[in-house]
């Protein structure tokens, strides 16, 4: 027998029942498959569309930039950007401004790609929307402003 302290299982079960953190990560799970369910058809997933939409810009993006709005750190970032760029929808090329750094754009193909999964993002998200009722994707987005 141990001498160290137990907890008890009710105490974990009211960590189920009313951790934040938990509750988000399997709702976020949930959307997630189910995102990536849609857009099997096409050949992507939720997180190269999210991310593909993050090189949607005027200008070419930066690794810093969309770490940023992916809330990714750069290690992460690198490996899906890999599998992207073999698949040729990305393209990175080095900064000029500083040959350290590197700069992210979308192919011809990956506009394509890109273009043929909008459709269906706006359609899951308005499936979504309807479920979570008037206002209920609003105040799920406000509430999940990143806490600072």
């Amino acid at each position: 027998m141990s001498n160290i302290d137990s907890i008890p299982f009710s105490t974990t079960l009211h960590v189920r029942d009313t951790c934040l953190c938990l509750h988000v990560q399997r709702a976020a799970r949930a959307l997630a498959r189910r995102f990536d369910v849609a857009m099997k058809p096409i050949g992507l997933n939720n997180g190269q569309f999210s991310l593909m939409m993050s090189l949607n810009r005027p200008v070419p993006a930066t690794m810093k930039s969309v770490c940023d709005l992916l809330a990714m750190d750069r290690t992460t970032l690198t490996a899906a950007l890999k599998i992207l760029e073999r698949r040729g929808l990305v393209k990175s090329e080095a900064d000029p401004k500083d040959r350290r750094g590197r700069l992210l754009t979308l192919t011809d193909n990956g506009m394509a790609m890109l273009t043929a999964a909008l459709p269906i993002w706006t359609r899951v998200h308005g499936e979504i929307d309807l479920e979570l009722g008037e206002g209920g994707a609003d105040t799920i987005r406000r509430t999940l402003l990143p806490i600072r």
